[in-house]
């Protein structure tokens, strides 16, 4: 944990001042600790220097007996040793009760001390009295810096509408097969900012980061702090309403002229609804109408018959000018290639739409 590793840290110190002092014994008193709380290779060297001084010094004829040595060094500095054990025991038995009791919460309502009923105002009350209380920088008690780590991600869980609902319908792991039961709640959701963030947010930096572990640091910060989106999510409805208006207008306008445009009055082709064959009385041209064309349109069959042969001669135009265009291109690639036999086949294509056009023209 890091805050047996930040005691051990404040052992070897201490260890390092009795050995410049004179205070061998004392200093492998405070290196077996540092060992015992967290080993290092630090503490093993120095004590392993200090066995070995130790040695040399009783092989040289020095103080045998320990008793007389220790009594020496007490006299020069009696107080030292009190002195020195408070600066390691800087924090209360009641911060030590408040730090295992959120470190062994496995729910972020009893982290927090909620009910399921809270009001925001309960919810950010109940964050900053918890977090002033285990801020690391105030609370000096081993795990404190975990039970800090645990009511930010607990607040980052139950101040977020869609993580709540996903906590409470899953529980702590979020998703049950990638957790097992006795894992921390904490690691089945990632928050979207560092504890230390959130506590500067509320507190405006009322405390320094440094003793804080930011291992989310990197990923933190390519996010933005928690925002209600909604309002958001709205105005970009409404925005993307406003430009697909126009396609849709255009949309409904063809629908309603395809309702509101009638069929036309003939056809060249037979078709399930021109079924009535006709010709016009100048170029004999057949056509197609409906059933109910004489009935309906009688007295403007001169102007229909006009259109039709319109119409007609339109087609033998444009089918024509197609007939002229491939037979010429053919016997381009003839004449280009040297084919005698490409080049006769072009020159004996028909031009049916040109002759027709011919005749109607003669």
């Amino acid at each position: 944990m890091d805050g047996n590793k930040d005691e051990s840290e404040k052992c070897i110190n201490i260890a390092k001042g009795c050995i410049a002092s004179g205070h061998t014994e004392k200093a492998k008193r405070f290196l077996i600790k540092a060992q015992k709380l967290f080993p290092t290779k630090k503490a093993a060297e120095l004590l392993e220097s200090l066995e070995r001084n130790t040695a040399n010094g009783d092989a040289a004829g020095g103080d045998s007996d320990p008793k007389v040595r220790n009594r020496k060094y007490s006299q020069s500095k009696p107080s030292t040793e009190k002195e020195e054990i408070k600066v390691v025991h800087d924090y209360t038995p009641e911060q030590i009760a408040a730090v295992k009791r959120i470190n062994g919460c496995k729910d972020v309502y009893e982290v927090l001390e909620l009910t399921k009923e809270f009001s925001e105002s309960d919810l950010k009350k109940a964050y900053r009295k918890l977090a002033l209380q285990m801020h690391p920088d105030k609370n000096k008690a081993p795990g404190a810096t975990e039970a800090f780590k645990a009511i930010g991600k607990a607040y980052s869980i139950l101040s977020d509408k869609e993580k709540r609902r996903q906590y409470d319908l899953y529980g702590p792991e979020m998703q049950p097969s990638r957790l097992s039961r006795d894992d921390d709640f904490s690691q089945g959701y990632e928050g979207d900012i560092s504890p230390e963030e959130l506590f500067n947010m509320f507190f405006g930096g009322g405390f320094p980061s440094g003793n804080i572990n930011r291992r989310h640091h990197a990923h933190s910060s390519r996010r933005q702090f928690y925002t209600y989106r909604e309002p958001q999510q709205s105005e970009s409805s409404l925005t993307l309403f406003f430009q697909l208006a126009p396609i849709l207008l255009l949309v409904v306008l063809s629908l309603l002229s395809s309702f509101l445009v009638s069929d036309a009055v003939f056809s060249l082709q037979r078709t399930d609804k021109y079924v009535m064959e006709m010709k016009t009385s100048n170029l004999k041209v057949p056509y197609y109408v409906k059933e109910d064309f004489k009935s309906e349109f009688k007295s403007d069959l001169r102007r229909i018959e006009r259109a039709v042969e319109d119409e007609y001669i339109g087609q033998l135009r444009s089918n024509c000018f197609r007939e002229r265009n491939y037979k010429e291109n053919l016997m381009w690639r003839a004449r280009n290639y040297g084919d005698a036999k490409l080049y006769q086949r072009a020159m004996d294509m028909a031009t049916p739409s040109c002759d027709n056009l011919q005749k109607v023209y003669s």
